[in-house]
């Protein structure tokens, strides 16, 4: 349990030394807990297991198409990548000297949300995919360190849905490619063959609930105006 504890803050640590010193908006337990509203991860026999089996197998055919590239680049965990996946689809470069309240807002807010994500993670503590077949992913690099911490739900995936609900709320008029985009990020780990596909659906759910409690603080809604005054400055 020891090791558990240590690997899911590295996961934030990650994130905030690629985005910057992060200023939570809630302390992990103000956060919504899946334990108390979620299904646990699917379990051999189940349907549930069968699907997550067929859709780590079309992860699998994916990987030497274009897609198979795209997941390869986003087994980055970082906001660096979030900006390179969605600056296209806002029109706007999203950068930290760019776009700096929008930059403080997603640093801020990812490293809030991913704490609804810790209680399921540790306390499932699920074998990922690659373990489970023994075989390779597409990142082979990155597999030892991933082995001691749970593949449900999927950190990745929260990291992208939290990004694409926020940037809908910056630039609603392209809500549908934004949320497209950030589908697509969740996706991807799947392919990687990181993650099976209920990992990835339940950690959508999970950024949903943490993202309506971020909507309950001031300073998340202070921050959210700044940002959604700025992008429109740039937009012009």
């Amino acid at each position: 349990m020891k090791k558990i504890l240590v690997i899911i803050p590295a996961l934030l640590l990650s994130l905030s030394m690629t985005a910057g010193k992060p200023h939570p908006y809630f302390k992990s337990p103000e956060m919504p807990n899946a334990l108390h509203y979620m299904p646990g991860p699917p379990q051999a026999g189940e349907m549930r297991y069968a699907y997550d089996t067929a859709q780590y197998e079309w992860g699998k055919r994916m990987r030497p198409t274009e897609r198979g590239a795209k997941a390869k680049a986003d087994a980055e965990y970082s906001i660096e990548r979030m900006a390179v996946i969605f600056s296209p689809v806002m029109g706007v470069e999203i950068s930290k000297k760019n776009t700096p309240e929008l930059w403080k807002l997603l640093t801020d807010a990812n490293y809030t949300t991913h704490f609804a994500c810790d209680s399921a993670k540790i306390t499932y503590m699920r074998p990922r995919p690659y373990m489970v077949f023994n075989e390779p992913t597409l990142v082979p690099e990155d597999e030892e360190a991933l082995r001691h911490n749970g593949s449900y739900p999927s950190g990745h995936t929260t990291l992208g849905w939290t990004t694409a609900l926020i940037l809908c709320e910056i630039y609603p008029e392209n809500q549908d490619a934004i949320l497209k985009e950030g589908f697509e990020y969740g996706q991807s780990r799947v392919i990687a063959g990181f993650h099976w596909q209920s990992d990835v659906d339940a950690a959508r759910v999970i950024t949903g609930a943490a993202f309506a409690r971020l909507h309950t603080s001031d300073a998340y809604l202070k921050q959210l105006r700044k940002a959604q005054e700025e992008f429109r400055a740039k937009k012009k």
